[in-house]
């Protein structure tokens, strides 16, 4: 029999789970009634032909699911449509709804990271990228994990002192030198301390000028090897943050920096405030990089794992039929 205080944690945790999707939900709203409110608006009334399908790859594409992926999802919806004798609207909507959960579930490979960990994070000003790194130290941290911080961007100004803030909000040991410092100094320092301390995951943010993609792979290259170098028994990741008001142009930022860095994870922030969150089946089809954590709202927990069952089942939440629930009720 189990202790009462297994069951009062395993209650817990099902309950913040529980709370985080509803963050989810309510963060993929806008996404959500463009995807559906464009999809529909072609079904409704409809005879399913050839003309219906062209019609909803334009919706798909206009709803910022992106031409290639559009053309992907009716392709693999006309099959769907021959095979299972599909003859009305409601059947071809669940139909893409599944073919969308799918894509969402074959692109997801679960997140294994041994320590000592290093994690480079990258991304152009803007997106979020500072923010995100006081939010998984804060994650980690809460898992039990060492976190500490390295300040490698030292030529944007204030980037320092910004994650310096988050560091303290996350409660972890930051390593930083003065501003238009030397990155590879930072992350060598940052290296020797982590070893010192015995820390399991070192976060390292890094500079985003992706207008010198030159200087940016010169710079993360010197970043690499020093890493390779003096921690070479420690497992590095390389993540890109994204923004998803961006769209389609986070799916081109995350193609540049994949030639330039290698990517083996994406960060996508600010899903809570755009209708373009279809970037994110994009994303997981065609660049074949796993999407790690979602930010779908500005608070310090509101970073959080990708679930692609929770994420496409949230994609597509019949929120009226909860409502019709809870009036029963």
């Amino acid at each position: 029999m189990r202790a009462p205080t297994e069951l009062q944690e395993d209650y817990m945790a099902e309950q913040e789970k529980k709370g985080f999707f509803k963050k989810i939900v309510s963060g993929l709203s806008k996404t959500r009634q463009n995807i559906m409110h464009t999809v529909e608006s072609v079904l409704t009334g409809r005879k399913i032909d050839e003309e219906l399908f062209e019609e909803l790859e334009e919706a798909l594409i206009l709803a910022d699911v992106g031409a290639e992926m559009a053309l992907f999802i009716v392709e693999r919806l006309r099959e769907r449509v021959r095979a299972d004798r599909i003859a009305d609207g409601e059947g071809v909507k669940a139909a893409i709804v599944e073919i969308i959960r799918e894509i969402l579930v074959e692109g997801f490979k679960p997140l294994e990271i041994t320590s000592p960990a290093v994690i480079l994070i990258i991304g152009v000003n803007g997106v979020g990228k500072t923010t995100s790194i006081g939010k998984l130290a804060a994650n980690f941290a809460s898992d039990g994990k060492k976190v500490m911080l390295a300040a490698a961007d030292t030529f944007r100004a204030a980037a320092i002192d910004q994650l310096e803030v988050w560091a303290c909000r996350a409660g972890v040991p930051l390593i930083k030198h003065q501003e238009n410092s030397d990155p590879g100094a930072v992350v060598f320092d940052a290296v020797a301390a982590a070893k010192a301390r015995n820390i399991d995951y070192l976060i390292c943010d890094t500079a985003g000028r992706l207008h010198n993609k030159k200087n940016l792979m010169e710079e993360l290259r010197k970043i690499t090897k020093i890493i390779q170098r003096e921690y070479d028994n420690a497992h590095v990741e390389t993540w890109l943050v994204l923004d998803a008001t961006t769209g389609q142009n986070a799916l081109s930022q995350a193609k540049i920096f994949d030639e330039i860095a290698g990517i083996t994870g994406i960060i996508l922030t600010k899903l809570d405030g755009t209708a373009k969150g279809g970037i994110v089946v994009s994303i997981s089809k065609s660049m074949n990089i796993p999407i790690r954590f979602i930010g779908v709202g500005e608070q310090i927990e509101d970073l959080q794992p990708f679930d692609p069952h929770a994420f496409a089942q949230a994609l597509f939440f019949d929120e009226s039929a909860e409502n019709a629930d809870s009036m029963e009720e």
